[in-house]
């Protein structure tokens, strides 16, 4: 399958952790890099799934959830051009426990697990790199915690909708209200009513 000519304006350097790598390690990763489309929708693998790739988003957003026997599920963290997806490959797992979902369309470049499993080791500047990120989104994951557990619908759906801004090129944002309470945890309903306080005081329209 061939991509849309469009692919030859998204660089790795659109992902900031591609961008910080050193002359060296970007001539050892860069060439193994491989830009995939990334559909509205598509999983990039499943709770318990064995890992084989990490991506770097170049322009798309992917959410991690946390999927309950019932079906419900509720997102755990978010990740953008900033980061990557798939870090129990270099803290020394092979699966994880979370669904990674693209939320909003766009590109990424994959890297085999093999390949940033070797690079990881060489104990160089790519390795603290990857640390440092883990550790924000570890961050990340815990503030999500602590929100959905204390904060009102209104408050969770704020802080949902300037973590996907921030991520974004633009400030408009296409997503069901049904994905929206999906990834919040919460009831369709109470997206609606949240939305509709935010519109009467001008936030979102």
């Amino acid at each position: 399958m061939s991509l849309p000519r469009q692919i030859n304006s998204i660089d790795p350097n659109q992902n900031h952790l591609l961008a910080a790598l050193t002359p060296t390690e970007r001539e050892r990763i860069v060439p193994h890099l491989q830009l995939v489309a990334m559909p509205l929708g598509s999983v990039l693998y499943e709770s318990g799934a064995r890992l084989s790739h990490v991506y770097f988003p170049t322009n798309c957003i992917v959410s991690l959830l946390h999927t309950l026997k019932d079906g419900g599920s509720a997102e755990l963290s978010l990740v953008g051009s900033e980061g990557l997806i798939g870090i129990a490959l270099f803290m020394g797992g092979e699966t994880t426990l979370s669904r990674a979902i693209v939320q909003s369309a766009g590109y990424a470049y994959r890297l085999s697990s093999k390949r940033i499993k070797e690079e990881f080791h060489h104990n160089g500047d790519l390795q603290l790199l990857l640390l440092r990120y883990t550790q924000v989104l570890i961050t990340q994951m815990a503030q999500t915690a602590v929100c959905n557990r204390y904060h009102t619908i209104d408050q969770q759906l704020c802080r949902w909708l300037l973590l996907y801004l921030d991520r974004l090129p633009c400030n408009k944002l296409t997503m069901t209200q049904q994905l929206i309470a999906n990834t919040l945890g919460v009831r369709r309903e109470g997206v609606t009513e949240a939305a509709s306080r935010l519109q009467k005081l001008g936030i979102v329209l």
